[in-house]
């Protein structure tokens, strides 16, 4: 299964009790790894945020974002009357003893820490709504995702149908190339020598020709192709998987172009590793 691990998601909805908002933004990562920043209110549930994250997204780097706009209408605050009485009979005596000079704002007795609190708000319908809020986001991010992956995978396979189209054309000239260079082989000998022990020589012939031949090279490229494609089909994560194979197909490119005797052969190789670097790249933001 193909899926981007680059997404973003946002769902808002509002309450009586006031306004909630999900903002999730995932990247490539080699992990999981997820951040979640949080209202005080909320972060008595910040685990199964979490759980639910992690049981919808397998690999790269989310952040999650909760944001809480209470509704103006349920903020209440309560008197600390106890402690009030307590600050009011401090300042009423420290007034006795300035004089005249000394003022009593309520507001500024108002303001001292503890007097104002606001109400105790129950949190488990707040965060109900969170978590069935956070479903529906993941759900987005999903689709987000999975959108990217199939533009994803229509990249990849158009590559790979490069790779086994050069597959192809080297497989075409290997016959061409073996008959050239034997006749090459075949005339300088001639020239240095006119005695020479032709069983010796076709055995020396095809030790050479068996170092030079790349048939397993080419078999066993368009093998890692059908697996690459192999994991388009699947219903697991497939970049760890992809990003093994790129290493495969990279490490027989090389060795095609290590054998190589011929120009044309040579140009296809290079023309492979580029187009399996663009395939790295790629695979690096698969899931």
């Amino acid at each position: 299964m193909i899926r981007s691990m680059t997404g973003f998601a946002r769902r808002e909805r509002q309450f009586p009790w006031g306004q909630l908002a999900w903002e999730l933004k995932t990247v490539n990562h080699r992990y999981l790894e997820i951040g979640c920043r949080l209202p005080e209110e909320f972060r008595c549930a910040e685990a199964e945020f979490r759980q639910a994250v992690s049981g919808a997204v397998r690999r790269g780097k989310v952040e999650c974002s909760l944001h809480f706009r209470p509704a103006s209408t349920t903020t209440t605050l309560d008197v600390d009357a106890e402690l009030l009485a307590a600050v009011t009979q401090r300042a009423q005596q420290a007034a006795a003893q300035a004089g005249a000079a000394a003022r009593i704002e309520v507001l500024d007795l108002l303001r001292w820490p503890g007097v104002l609190r606001d109400q105790a708000r129950d949190s488990a319908p707040l965060v109900a709504a969170a978590q069935a809020l956070l479903g529906e986001a993941l759900d987005e991010l999903a689709r987000f995702r999975d959108s990217e992956g199939a533009r994803l995978r229509e990249a990849l396979e158009q590559r790979c149908a490069g790779l086994i189209d050069f597959a192809a054309r080297v497989s075409e000239r290997l016959p061409e190339v073996r008959a050239r260079m034997r006749a090459k082989l075949l005339d300088r000998i001639a020239q240095l020598t006119s005695d020479a022990d032709h069983d010796r020589l076709e055995q020396e012939l095809a030790i050479l020709a068996q170092r030079l031949d790349v048939d397993e090279e080419i078999d066993r490229l368009r093998g890692h192709v059908a697996e690459v494609r192999k994991a388009f089909a699947g219903h697991e994560p497939a970049g760890r998987r992809l990003d093994f194979l790129m290493q495969e197909l990279n490490r027989e490119a090389n060795t095609l172009s290590s054998k190589s005797q011929d120009i044309e052969t040579t140009r296809a190789a290079v023309d492979m590793k580029v187009l399996i670097e663009q395939m790295r790249e790629q695979v690096q933001n698969v899931e």
